[in-house]
């Protein structure tokens, strides 16, 4: 993974804040050592979702049963996520495998999505969400 410098990600929080296709969305995160536990909510972020997530060309079908592990392929979307919260204060959070975003699509209708994976590069994080269809 790429890693960048802290004006970079400045910038690309600043990006994903001030775009015009961000969705408001809170973000929660499991208690690791009690499973039955409520959620932490992390706060509030905003959220790019991308499309339906592409699988490296590489990838066998070996590492595509692995990777999706009976879940249903077309759930997995990509998207660009950063907290409300400018980095480095005190309320700032970065989102991580295991955390939970929930965001509103219409008027009283949540979608949650599950954090499964992300990826670095010069953009910044791209997460790999799993969509909650229940």
């Amino acid at each position: 993974m790429q890693s960048l410098d802290p004006q970079q990600r400045l910038a690309l929080h600043a990006a994903i804040i001030a775009h015009d296709d961000a969705q408001n969305c809170t973000v929660y995160r499991p208690d690791e050592s009690d499973p039955d536990a409520e959620e932490e909510d992390l706060g509030d972020g905003k959220i790019i979702l991308g499309g339906t997530y592409v699988p490296p060309a590489e990838w066998d079908q070996e590492a595509l049963d692995d990777y999706y592990d009976d879940s249903d392929p077309s759930l997995f979307v990509t998207a660009r996520i950063a907290s409300d919260y400018k980095p480095g204060s005190a309320d700032y959070f970065e989102v991580e495998p295991g955390d939970f975003v929930a965001t509103l699509p219409a008027p009283g209708k949540v979608q949650m999505y599950f954090v499964y994976d992300y990826t670095e590069d010069a953009q910044g994080r791209e997460y790999v969400l799993i969509r909650d269809d229940e």
